[in-house]
């Protein structure tokens, strides 16, 4: 599979490196096109990519699939640079709030995909939702899905809101996540426990908790009453949370991030 990569930041470094590393792609098979020189160093260098400095019609040309990993903002004067793409080709955007048809329209090409990754991909633990419009191929939907399979799980969904919707869950996500991490480490050193010792049994007991829900298949609710006896030491921390108003707090920062998602589309 020969992909271009529009952008060469951090998020275009995880797949690369999940293409390389899971044998999807070979570095001859990746060209990367970005304006910052010392990045397109970096990848060529590390990777042993094919690098082009902020020429985008170089970069695609030959390939089967580029893939847009630049900001919003970006991609109205990104788009004027990619000349003539052809019908074969497939154009993948991780850019937020970015619809098919300002893709469709800006690029004047019709097969074109939407995909939301995360950052946990960058260790091929990522969690990716996708659509495609109706131009793309068979073909091209199996090579999307194989790209974003070398990043950890992927979902296609046939209603574009639902991308939006992925961004505020699974892709801002993680920052939530870290969040709620800090937070119980500090916990754990305002309590008494040396600050190494407290970050341990925060990350073991979170990445423990996600695996037990995944493989018992149990509603989260019950899980949660699993922990939780009468009168216990739980009871009295989940009081707490609740009183602070925690899950209405992570409910709202999820509406809102969405709210933002879809006006970056705007």
């Amino acid at each position: 599979m020969r992909i271009a990569f529009i952008g060469g930041g951090v998020m275009g470094e995880a797949i690369i490196s999940s293409l390389l590393t899971k044998g999807v792609a070979s570095a001859e098979d990746i060209a990367v096109s970005d304006v910052v020189s010392s990045r397109l160093d970096y990848l060529n260098g590390r990777y042993g990519v094919a690098v082009h400095n902020g020429d985008n019609a170089a970069a695609v040309r030959g390939r089967d699939m580029a893939l847009l990993s630049i900001k919003p903002q970006d991609f109205a004067g990104v788009s004027n640079g990619f000349g003539s793409l052809s019908h074969h080709q497939t154009v993948i955007s991780i850019m937020p709030g970015v619809t098919l048809a300002t893709l469709r329209q800006k690029l004047g090409h019709n097969a074109v995909v939407r995909v939301m990754p995360n950052t946990p991909a960058q260790i091929g633990e990522g969690m990716s939702v996708w659509t495609a419009s109706e131009g793309v191929s068979p073909e091209g939907r199996e090579k999307v899905k194989c790209i974003l399979t070398a990043l950890g799980k992927e979902i296609y969904v046939s209603d574009e809101k639902q991308i939006d919707m992925a961004t505020a869950l699974s892709g801002s996500g993680p920052a939530f996540v870290f969040l709620m991490l800090e937070a119980l480490v500090d916990a754990g050193v305002h309590i008494g426990l040396r600050r190494d010792v407290a970050a341990e049994l925060a990350l073991q007991t979170v990445i423990g908790s996600a695996r037990f829900a995944e493989e018992s298949g149990k509603h989260l609710a019950e899980l949660k009453n699993m922990v939780t006896s009468p009168a216990g030491t739980t009871t009295e921390g989940l009081l707490a949370l609740e009183e602070a108003g925690v899950r209405a707090a992570i409910i709202n920062a999820i509406t809102l991030t969405y709210e933002k998602a879809k006006q970056l589309g705007g």
